[in-house]
This record gives C-alpha cells, sequence and structure tokens, in this order.
C-alpha cells in the first residue's frame, strides 16, 4: 500500500518545480459521428492536455466520454470530460461539428438554411466564453458556415477557419498516390475552392518529388488523360458514395482536423487548404473557401496566392460565385 507521504510534494519542492507550461484546451461541440471521431483522433495524437465535449444529448456525451476515457492507459495523458459551453473558458481551439446530417443525395449547399440557424443562437453563445479561441468549423456546407461563424461571432477572420477542401485534397492525393503508384505524403497536389460540387483540382500543380506530371501537357493544350478525369470525379463525389454506404463520412475528416489542430496548437505554420475569408485574390471578394494557407497560433497567417492556368482560374471563380450566390440568398 502507497503511503500518501509519497505523493505529496514540499513547498521546496514546488519552488524548485521548472516552471510548467499552460495546458493546450480544446473544446468540441457536437458529439456525432464527425465529433467523436475529431475527439478520438486528437486523443490518440495527444493535441490536447484537455479535452471538454458538448452536446445536447447529455446521456450519449456521457457514454461517448466515458468510452474515452477507459482508453486513457493507452495513450499520453489527457483530461477528457463532458461540459457546457462554459467549460470552454480559456480554450485555445473550438471545433464545431454540430448540424443536421447531410441526406442520401442532398447536396452540401441544401444543408445551408438548417445549419443557419443553428449558428445563428449558437455562435454568440460560444464567444461568450470563448472569444480568445480559434475557431475551427466542421459542418456542412462548411464554406458558408465558416463565413456565418465569422460574421455571428465577430472574430477576425484570422481566428475563424473551417475544415475547407483539406479532405478533397487528401482524397484527390490518395487516388492519384494509387495510380502513380507512390507514398501519398510524397505526392503533392490540391483541391481548393468550395468544398462540393464547383471544387476546382489544381492539375498544374500536381507533382511528384518537384517533378510537374502533367503541367508541359497543359501547357500545350491538351486533354488531360479520362483515368486522371475520373479521379477528380471520385473525390468530388466521395462524401455521397460514403454517405450511401454508411449514413456519414467520419474517420477521414477526423484525421484532418486533427492536423489542422496539430498546425495551430503546435504553432507549425503549415500549408493546408482550409476555408478563409479571401479578398482581392484572383479577383475574389467576401467570400470563405479554401487556398493554401499558412495555419499556426494566430490561426490563418496569410493566405498563398499561387499561380493558376486560365481553366483553373475560371473554374475557381465560378466556385466563388456559386458560394456568393447562396450567401446572398440566406442573407448572412
Amino acid at each position: 500500500m502507497f503511503s500518501e507521504e509519497l505523493f505529496t510534494i514540499s513547498s521546496e519542492e514546488k519552488f524548485l518545480s521548472p516552471l510548467i507550461r499552460r495546458p493546450r484546451k480544446g473544446v468540441i461541440i457536437g458529439a456525432g459521428q464527425v465529433g467523436m471521431a475529431c475527439a478520438y483522433s486528437m486523443l490518440i495524437q495527444n493535441n490536447l492536455d484537455e479535452l471538454v465535449i458538448v452536446d445536447i444529448n447529455e446521456r450519449k456525451l456521457e457514454g461517448e466520454v466515458m468510452d474515452l476515457n477507459h482508453g486513457l492507459p493507452f495513450v499520453e495523458p489527457t483530461l477528457v470530460r463532458a461540459g457546457t459551453l462554459a467549460d470552454g473558458e480559456n480554450a485555445d481551439i473550438v471545433i464545431i461539428t454540430v448540424g443536421a446530417n447531410q441526406k442520401p443525395g442532398e447536396s452540401r449547399l441544401d444543408l445551408a438554411s438548417r445549419n443557419i440557424e443553428i449558428f445563428q443562437t449558437l455562435i454568440p453563445e460560444v464567444v461568450k466564453f470563448c472569444s480568445t479561441a480559434i475557431f475551427l468549423i466542421i459542418t456542412n456546407p462548411v464554406d458558408i458556415m465558416t463565413y456565418a461563424c465569422l460574421k455571428y461571432s465577430g472574430l477576425p477572420s484570422s481566428s475563424v477557419i473551417g475544415s475547407g477542401t483539406v479532405l478533397d485534397t487528401a482524397r484527390f492525393r490518395y487516388l492519384l498516390s494509387e495510380h502513380y503508384q507512390v507514398d501519398p505524403r510524397s505526392l503533392h497536389a490540391y483541391i481548393i475552392g468550395e468544398h462540393g460540387d464547383s471544387e476546382v483540382p489544381v492539375w498544374s500543380k500536381l507533382n511528384i518529388a518537384g517533378m510537374h506530371l502533367i503541367s508541359e501537357q497543359l501547357e500545350e493544350g491538351k486533354e488531360i488523360d479520362p483515368q486522371l478525369q475520373e479521379i477528380s470525379e471520385q473525390v468530388k463525389n466521395a462524401a455521397y458514395e460514403i454517405i450511401q454506404r454508411k449514413g456519414a463520412t467520419s474517420y477521414a475528416i477526423g484525421l484532418g482536423v486533427s492536423q489542422i489542430a496539430q498546425a495551430i496548437l503546435r504553432n507549425q505554420s503549415r500549408v493546408l487548404t482550409v476555408s478563409t475569408l479571401i479578398n482581392n485574390i484572383h479577383g475574389i471578394k467576401d467570400v470563405c473557401l479554401s487556398l493554401p494557407a499558412v495555419i499556426n497560433r494566430q490561426g490563418v497567417m496569410r493566405v498563398l496566392n499561387f499561380s493558376l492556368n486560365q481553366t483553373e482560374l475560371q473554374q475557381l471563380q465560378n466556385s466563388s460565385q456559386t458560394l456568393r450566390q447562396t450567401i446572398e440568398n440566406l442573407n448572412i
């Protein structure tokens, strides 16, 4: 039996102890499949010291937190607890996944009006307790909801980030890596614009080890290989295919959110295709969409204005117009 004296720290020892850094604290709002995939991914990757999960279904939330806590002996120490928005005070990051589920055959933009009503009430309440946090929006349609959060919160644009096309870009890289038979981490490609039907594959930037794979044929006006065209269609339709089979996407977006959170919490200045407010880039103004952006402890440090060919530029502008029209129709 252990004596309590073994666990008592004297005042002298406290004085001699090194300074302890401020704990990394995060809040996840929404304990559905996506919220819990985010929680699990962040827990096993040691992103946080404290995680507060908030959900209207208190009984389910308690069960989810119990399940996570029972796995703590297998991971780095993290305090995981069910809570309320008030428990999010001094959080570094707030991850919002709450919203209506996307139904089979329903586009992400069809979700907009239902989820806007939720955000009109939710976001001001979150700001009351978490005004210094970086807000990371996962709720679909993510570009519209990121814009709505920005408007309803009054926070600077650098502090409101959508998951954007981080997942689309990952899907794109995975499918291309299968085609070219390389590790997906060694292949570089981007999906930009809307996280949805008007998203834009940036073929001109597709490269492995700096070798641009199809830029020359694009410059010569040649058509993209039909197999590659099919890959971009698979990326665009991936969510619909998964929803038809299992009801929702969860694991991949959970892993993607964990990477965004790491970039923020560890001040990595990492380039990710997140959704953020765009003004005066490629002729786009006052809309949230995805372009490669540098992410660190301040949120979005800067958006990279990288070059596009004429086709990609036109597609990106069309994507922004689609989103802008939706924003105006919803009167955000």
